[in-house]
């Protein structure tokens, strides 16, 4: 398949050549697209959002409205995302393409409304349908269903007031030849799982509140009497993420109680992730990790720390080549997981592209750690040697204390050993993973006396300070050194997140489980010995393009940050929490700078308190021309309603506009109503939530936003909860 593929890029380098150097091109004034070739051009369209295709390339000439129309283009359709697509674009997109589509995906399409759903069911040809967070009732999904007898793809939410008795019998026909389901629960049930007979993947996403919005207490005991339950004789892969709460837990339990029964021979995907230190116990773990190391095709496992022992785990690997592995918080495996990893416990760790070992320290936070607790630079190089292929790791929550001196084997630095990870493409790292040792620079100024005691001296020029490495040279050149060898042997990072000890989002939608997994600010020293000149080193990562950084309290100014985004111009994500002082913000001279020259953003999540979101923010951010979200999160922080205003006029594309920040709820709600008044109706998409941050409806309001969005604004946690899907529909 490779040869083909290379030979077709090669044809049409050829093609390109020729169309340039051709005697009658070269006598031309130029070349145009028309002098491509159909499949250069097809080629060109593939990378062209479908609604730029249909609404304005396939108007421009005759050749391209034909190529717009070519069934290549059409088969595999995709709106996630597209918040320009309003209601009149997806009907007439779906009229023109009703009989070429057979995948269409219209996941977070929230502000799409019922009718335009209904017009899905002219698509009889689809054969993959994703409408999670779309407009969908049990009636609704009944008729579509009915329709789409070619369905084998499913993905929706089972929302409050869904009834499977209002299914028809064409509709459960045609949920019984399902092999994929995705159900993303925001109410107790089974949702339509009882009648897919023949499912082989299910993915299940619980979010339901312990509590409804009128205090009363959710419990799932109307679920026991159900006489129809999930059997999963097919199921090949089982997928379940979970929000906070009891009746989250619960629901999940009785999803599993099949397995407790009988464990589906063919099941080789298996992933479980409950936030929270506690965990509701589930006795048939241990004989489910037996049953999925014996068939030998084992492909991804996580399970919760309460659900599987050392010697559960050493069978469930055994004779298997996972792909995906995930132990997070769970340190009574630290032993284990190395030794099926590095000696033999698995039949090919090669295999192994995705790898989450979050919090798998023999220790917990809340209690004493000590060296032998801390990732080992020689096991990490081990690691890289035997799981050469990995593409995404995650260490956070893990400690490492450089002390300047070789380990066994040699390895001076655990940045070293991640080096040799050559073809990482995702990291996330804890702070102090970054550091060469303490940061005496930062403890001196730390030290430094109070003015006052100085005598009278002339301030300094409040303004942004150029980074010049040569006036830290010596701080520079001796504190990244470390990370500099990280950058060298990984330069083709994509994602990288570096998060500090106790970062805990202002949020409340994962409290309080996520304050419970995380020791307190200021705990770890040598994570303060990241700051500026770490994140000017980052500049090293041409094609990083996510980019999470919290909890550094070494940052001091955030010139470093300047330097950084001077080089990754292509950053599309940048989340900001927590950096240098919490008492006041440092740099926020140097955050306008940066902003100016992210010209390909789309999304800023900033976290920080005291931040003054004025005139002079919202203009550095309007420099931001592509960006699409915006959430902001500041105790005690101020904002210029006007400024809001100004800035929502010149980006045209922001279509997620969430404040949680200082001032009174009269000042947030009428800023909330103005901007949803003033641009609600040419951008369909557009939510905007402007609340304070410490008001104790808070929580109320959060539940309001689109689950689509809701993962956005808890970024950083949100990777640590949801298992990846390996296939996504």
């Amino acid at each position: 398949m490779s040869g083909i593929v290379r030979g077709i890029s090669e044809d049409m380098h050829r093609q390109i050549i020729q169309a340039v150097f051709d005697e009658d091109t070269m006598s031309s004034t130029s070349v145009g697209m028309s002098d491509l070739s159909d499949e250069i051009l097809l080629c060109i369209l593939r990378h062209v959002p479908v609604c730029d295709l249909m609404k304005n390339v396939a108007n421009v000439c005759h050749k391209l409205h034909t190529l717009c129309h070519d069934k290549t283009l059409l088969t595999n359709v995709s709106l996630s995302e597209e918040y320009q697509a309003d209601d009149v674009l997806v009907r007439y997109i779906l009229k023109q393409l009703a009989n070429h589509m057979q995948s269409l995906s219209l996941n977070g399409c929230y502000w799409l409304s019922g009718s335009t759903m209904e017009l899905l069911a002219r698509c009889r040809g689809v054969t993959h349908l994703d409408v999670t967070g779309c407009r969908i009732t049990s009636l609704r999904l009944s008729r579509l269903l009915s329709s789409l007898s070619l369905l084998r793809s499913l993905a929706f939410d089972v929302t409050p007031g869904f009834n499977s008795a209002q299914l028809s019998s064409e509709a459960v026909d045609s949920l019984s030849r399902l092999s994929e389901l995705r159900q993303t629960l925001l109410t107790p049930s089974y949702g339509v799982v009882p009648c897919c007979a023949q499912l082989r993947k299910l993915m299940l996403q619980f979010d339901i509140s312990d509590v409804t919005r009128e205090g009363i207490g959710v419990c799932c005991q109307l679920m026991m009497g159900q006489s129809s339950v999930p059997h999963y004789q097919q199921l090949e892969e089982f997928t379940a993420r979970l929000a906070p709460g009891e009746v989250n837990q619960t629901l999940l339990l009785l999803y599993l109680a099949v397995f407790s029964v009988h464990v589906p021979k063919r099941l080789r995907v298996f992933l479980v992730s409950i936030p929270g230190p506690n965990p509701a116990h589930w006795p048939a773990a241990p004989s489910l990790a037996q049953s999925l190391g014996q068939g030998g095709d084992l492909e991804a496992l996580q399970l919760p720390r309460s659900w599987l022992d050392s010697f559960s785990l050493k069978r469930a690997l055994e004779g298997n080549s996972p792909k995906h592995l995930s132990f997070s918080r769970c340190p009574a495996l630290w032993t284990q997981v190395f030794q099926s990893l590095l000696e033999g416990g698995v039949r090919d760790a090669k295999q192994l592209t995705s790898l989450n070992l979050s919090g798998i320290n023999k220790v917990l936070y809340s209690e004493c750690r000590s060296v032998e607790d801390q990732l080992v630079p020689e096991t990490m190089s081990r690691l890289a040697a035997g799981c050469s292929n990995i593409r995404q790791l995650n260490l956070m929550h893990t400690h490492y204390h450089h002390e300047s001196s070789p380990g066994q084997g040699g390895e001076t630095h655990l940045c070293a050993s991640l080096a040799k990870l050559t073809h990482l493409r995702s990291l996330t790292l804890p702070a102090c993973a970054l550091s060469d040792g303490l940061n005496t620079h930062q403890v001196s100024i730390n030290n430094t006396p109070s003015p006052l005691f100085l005598g009278l001296k002339k301030n300094p020029r409040v303004g942004l300070q150029n980074y010049k490495p040569d006036l830290e040279s010596s701080l520079s050149e001796d504190s990244t050194s470390g990370l500099s060898l990280l950058l060298a042997g990984c330069p083709f990072l994509e994602t990288l997140e570096v998060i500090g000890p106790g970062f805990v989002s202002a949020l409340p939608r994962l409290e309080p489980c996520t304050r419970a997994s995380v020791e307190p600010r200021g705990m770890c020293e040598w994570a303060r010995g990241v700051g500026d000149a770490h994140l000017a080193a980052l500049e090293a990562l041409p094609r990083l393009r996510r980019l999470s950084l919290a909890g550094l309290p070494g940052v001091l100014n955030g010139t470093g940050l300047v330097q950084l985004t001077q080089q990754c111009r292509d950053l599309r994500v940048l989340s900001l929490a927590n950096m240098g002082s919490l008492k006041t913000m440092n740099y926020s001279p140097a955050l306008l700078d940066s902003l100016k020259q992210c010209t390909q953003l789309q999304e800023l999540r900033l976290e920080q308190p005291y931040l003054n979101a004025n005139e002079s923010f919202f203009e550095a951010l309007s420099c931001c021309s592509r960006l699409q979200r915006l959430c902001l999160i500041s105790r005690s922080g101020t904002f210029d309603p006007l400024a809001v205003e100004n800035f929502m006029e010149r980006c045209r594309h922001v279509i997620m506009c969430h404040m949680f920040m200082g001032g009174t709820l009269v000042a947030c709600r009428t800023l909330q109503k103005v901007l949803l008044n003033r641009f609600s109706v040419e951008r369909s998409a557009l939510s905007v939530v402007i609340y304070p941050l410490q008001h104790e409806d808070l929580t109320l309001v959060i539940r309001d936003i689109p689950l689509t969005l809701l993962d956005r604004i808890t970024l950083f946690q949100s990777h640590v909860a949801q298992p990846p899907h390996l296939s996504p529909l």
